[in-house]
């Protein structure tokens, strides 16, 4: 359904020369739905590794598709009245079709929690694994709840002291207008800050650190270090906290009102921080370790699990 959806809105790109707020009318539609079918099938590959709770899963599983399917039905059906879904208070229909998107989103992150925790009461075979699957769905967690900082209006809408009549309350940009010169395919402001960004790097963390392991592995027959299951824990760990520490810097980035590709420097010093931090610990967990027994080349395993490690 959303890859269908991803699909109709490509076209309505194609087709539709709309512009609202400063960007292609069909580009935030073609977006949520790319990002709901990422999101729904990567929860779906980490429901399947449970062992505990598969039931409660299994109903937190389609509560996250049900609110997916209405978020996104109000999405699209805004795109062809030409209004904007998010923030939108112009009128009581409007006003009231954006707080069941709130609503919804609600439900859905507690519905994504609901999964977590059950992750992290599965046993896994493979603690690199573990480590990917859980870091994942928390920063995750961490990310979309970013989300709500948007929702709140701005300072501006504030000073304006006109929130009870105002259009629009809320917003992504920081510091500058919704709307003004932005980055190629993203959106994202050039000119304030942008909290879509933090927004998006946790929530694609979900993705992304399972995505760092399965690439360790394929690697392992070529890079003998690889093949120790000790070094990928350790690796994946590293990357674990480096990301999250990437969701800490562009979130405090976007909240000062500075655009992503200007960082001032204090960005840039915190940001050469985090790197020379995640550098010495891939350094520390590449280093020579004893050679492992034969069964520990493949797996470090946590006690009593039926799940298995990834595999090419």
């Amino acid at each position: 359904m959303m890859a269908f959806g991803a699909l109709f809105s490509a076209v309505g790109l194609v087709v539709d020369d709309r512009i609202l707020v400063g960007a292609p009318i069909w580009a935030k539609p073609f977006k949520f739905y790319l990002s709901f079918t990422a999101y729904g099938l990567t929860l779906a590959w980490m429901l399947a590794q449970t062992t505990w709770g598969r039931r409660t899963g299994w109903w937190a599983g389609n509560v996250v598709v049900l609110t997916a399917l209405v978020e996104m039905v109000i999405i699209t059906g805004q795109v062809i009245r030409g209004k904007r879904s998010h923030f939108n208070a112009e009128t009581p229909f409007d006003t009231n079709l954006y707080t069941v998107m709130g609503l919804t989103i609600v439900v859905l992150w507690a519905a994504t929690l609901v999964i977590a925790v059950l992750l992290l009461r599965t046993r896994l075979a493979d603690r690199a694994t573990a480590w990917a699957i859980r870091g994942g769905v928390l920063i995750a967690l961490v990310g979309a709840g970013l989300g709500f900082l948007m929702a709140q209006p701005t300072a501006e809408q504030r000073a304006a002291g006109n929130l009870d009549t105002a259009d629009v309350i809320g917003a992504h940009s920081v510091g500058v207008p919704d709307g003004g010169p932005a980055m190629p395919l993203t959106g994202w402001s050039t000119t304030g800050g942008d909290l879509r960004i933090p927004h998006f790097v946790g929530m694609h963390a979900l993705q992304l650190i399972p995505l760092f392991l399965i690439v360790l592995v394929l690697l392992a027959p070529r890079i003998a270090r690889l093949g120790d299951a000790r070094v990928r824990l350790r690796l994946v760990r590293v990357a674990t906290v480096g990301y999250a520490g990437l969701v800490a810097l562009t979130t405090w980035q976007a909240l000062r009102g500075q655009p992503l590709i200007h960082p001032d420097t204090a960005t840039f010093l915190a940001a050469g921080m985090l790197l020379a931090a995640v550098a010495a610990g891939v350094g520390a967990a590449l280093r020579t370790t004893p050679a492992p027994d034969p069964v520990s080349v493949h797996t470090e395993t946590e006690p009593a699990s039926d799940s298995e490690e990834f595999t090419a």
